[in-house]
């Protein structure tokens, strides 16, 4: 009787141990529960298990001052990168030599790591590995004026699955602004000039003038889930165009999501979160009291805020990553692991760009030579 070949699972401790054959079980994002990759058994996570806990929003004056829960709830491993400051949650037995986000092989072990402040809640993938792929080769194969090796090297880059730290903030604001209003209107002028034979000349022309009025008035307006990237290791202009995430399908923190895939700590803490999100909220606020002000134009805008309900979440969200270095510089090419959004950097090709400005100027000297 031949030997059994097949390959003995990988023994989990804990509640990533299948009950069925003992091996590490992982979540699998087209499904959304944990499976064992070894005997296929899968079991349920969060809101899916009995007595599943709700997401609880906590008060951010109590929050800046303490946290209660911290850590994942299971034993990982970190790693920081010296080059772009982020910092990696593996598995146990995980590890890594480059960073995820930037390629740099500048990483180190923390060994005494923080405590971060536990995720109160998480998005899971819905968007495998496979699928992420193919959004980001429909993506990379509509760009234009890039490197004529850019889709090869794509092609080969490793995607990799990160949960990305965010801080979700809520927040009444009460706007009160004061401005200056001002209203158009034409009066008729007499205007001199001089024509193409040298001669003065006038004429009557329609001016548009501006009466100013003083203006003012408040506002109320409330901020749900007002998204602020925890990472260092995403330029916050990427971070910002993988959103919208849909929040509402928020589901309470479970260690189990992290089966298998690689978590970020924080790297911007709750404080400076809160100053983000309040430069962004004053930003939103000043914009919607400028539509306010009657008339068609205006000046002077001034504008105070007073906040109220503050209240934060810290959310783990779904992001595949890619990164490969193109004359030693990273770029980064990122899909929202919830809706398959695509985003990221490539590098120009010089001649491309070369060829188009030529090819523009020769039209434009074209029209210009039939005209003349």
């Amino acid at each position: 009787m031949p030997a059994d070949t097949s390959p003995e699972p990988a023994r989990a401790a804990g509640e990533f141990q299948c009950p069925a054959c003992g091996g590490a079980m992982q979540f699998d994002a087209t499904q959304g529960c944990m499976l064992c990759p070894f005997c296929g058994a899968q079991r349920a996570v969060g809101a899916e298990q009995e007595g599943a806990r709700s997401v609880v929003e906590y008060d951010l004056e109590q929050g800046l001052a303490e946290a209660a829960a911290r850590g994942y709830g299971a034993e990982l491993r970190t790693v920081s990168c010296q080059s772009c400051g982020a910092v990696v949650s593996h598995g146990e037995s995980g590890t890594s030599g480059r960073c995820n986000f930037c390629g740099s092989p500048q990483v180190l072990e923390q060994l005494d790591r923080r405590k971060p402040i536990r995720p109160e809640s998480v998005v899971p993938f819905q968007i495998d590995r496979d699928g992420a792929s193919a959004k980001f080769r429909a993506w990379i194969g509509g760009l234009w004026f890039r490197p004529g090796d850019l889709k090869a090297l794509a092609s080969v880059s490793q995607m990799t699955g990160m949960y990305v730290p965010y801080w979700a903030f809520d927040a009444r604001v009460h706007s009160d602004w004061t401005a200056e209003a001002g209203h158009y209107y034409y009066v008729t002028e007499t205007r001199s000039y001089t024509d193409d034979k040298g001669r003065n000349r006038t004429r009557q022309e329609r001016v548009r003038k501006v009466r100013w009025t003083p203006a003012w008035g408040s506002r109320d307006d409330a901020f749900d889930d007002l998204l602020v990237c925890g990472s260092k290791g995403l330029p916050p202009e990427l971070s910002q165009q993988l959103e919208p995430f849909d929040t509402t399908r928020l589901a309470p923190y479970d260690p189990s999501f992290l089966a298998g895939w690689l978590a970020e700590e924080y790297s911007v803490d709750l404080n400076a979160a809160w100053r983000l999100g309040v430069s962004r909220m004053e930003t939103a606020q000043r914009s919607r009291c400028s539509a306010d002000v009657p008339g068609d134009t205006q000046r002077h805008l001034h504008v105070i805020h007073r906040f109220s309900g503050e209240r934060f979440k810290h959310i783990l969200l779904p992001v595949w990553i890619s990164v490969y270095r193109y004359r030693d510089r990273p770029y980064r090419f990122l899909v929202n692991g919830q809706t398959g959004e695509v985003t990221g950097h490539a590098p120009w090709s010089v001649w491309k760009v070369t060829l188009a400005v030529l090819l523009a100027a020769l039209v434009a000297f074209i029209l210009w030579r039939a005209q003349s």
